[in-house]
């Protein structure tokens, strides 16, 4: 009993001497608490027939008839493929980009040309998807788009890009590095900003070049970084870019779908077209806990390997 007070007081004295960080968490906590905890009852619905009328809770349970159609549909395999494969291009290309950029900005010596390329890779990151999509179309569009009226006037037959599905992984994950590279890349440059001076010192007088310095000092230095983004970005890795997708494929292109049909796009068009809240609810539900599983694993493997890097 003694060691059970001794434990609450030793707590209340941590939750005392850390109030400061507490109070700065509590918009983050109460965001969490709003928008994620208080709606968890509505995953209901996955469950059931739902009809407005009778509401969340009186609709008629269904049990996994919602999942079992979606099985049976081939839906859930299309969309769980394709959300993953686009993600694991995004993560994988994109933190190699980002590690590259970070490292050229390093090697830049002249400060206002390192400002000015800081400045021009981050741009792309603020520029509003509908103005990207906008521009995609203005670029590829059959009958006015800049490629295909170039390879017409120079006596060639341009292909039709949005009855093209084949073509659109590639635009998509080019479209998806031209406007995160530059943003991310902040947090590697930082990273290597926060290297000891001292350690090049050491490495100029025994003689290594910038190649080696690069090898040697600044990569292993960006291992623990780049271990704990791609951590968080795998806890994503269900999650895809509705706006990038909606704005440059768009959600009814029949032709396109097989390639480029995520989760968030099937569950717009089952609300928007077919007004299907309980098989919409059902895919938000397998993609959370189908993406906490995949959390959960990575971080098992992470502390095996080098529990230094684990999240938790």
């Amino acid at each position: 009993m003694a060691a059970l007070v001794q434990n609450r007081k030793g707590t209340l004295r941590k939750l005392k001497d850390s109030r400061t960080l507490i109070l700065m968490c509590t918009p983050a906590i109460l965001f969490f608490i709003v928008f994620s905890y208080i709606p968890m009852p509505g995953a209901y619905i996955a469950f059931t027939d739902f009809k407005y009328n009778l509401g969340i809770f009186g609709s008629r349970f269904v049990g996994f008839e919602n999942f079992r159609f979606l099985v049976i549909s081939g839906k859930l395999w299309q969309l769980t493929r394709n959300t993953i494969l686009y993600n694991l291009a995004f993560i994988g290309l994109g933190n190699i980009l980002q590690i590259f950029v970070a490292i050229l900005l390093n090697e830049i010596r002249i400060k206002w040309f390192k400002k000015v390329s800081q400045t021009i890779m981050f741009l792309p990151y603020f520029i509003s998807a509908v103005l990207v999509g906008f521009l995609a179309y203005s670029i590829l569009n059959y009958d006015f788009g800049f490629i295909p009226n170039l390879i017409k006037a120079s006596g060639g037959n341009p292909p039709i890009f949005y009855n093209s599905p084949r073509v659109w992984p590639f635009i998509i994950i080019l479209v998806h590095l031209w406007q995160s590279t530059g943003y991310g890349s902040i947090v590697y440059f930082a990273a290597i900003m926060g290297i000891d001076t001292t350690i090049y010192e050491a490495a100029e007088i025994d003689g290594a070049n910038a190649i080696q310095k690069i090898r040697y000092i600044i990569l292993p230095s960006l291992k623990p970084t780049a271990v704990i983004l791609i951590l968080f970005s795998i806890g994503g890795i269900l999650k895809g870019n509705f706006g990038l997708f909606y704005n440059l494929v768009g959600t009814t292109n029949a032709a396109l779908q097989p390639l480029t049909d995520i989760i968030e796009t099937y569950v717009y068009r089952s609300l928007m077209n077919q007004f299907n809240f309980s098989y919409s609810a059902a895919v938000g539900l397998y993609q959370s806990a189908v993406g906490f599983c995949i959390v959960m694993t990575a971080n098992w493997v992470i502390k095996r390997i080098e529990s230094d890097y684990a999240l938790f």
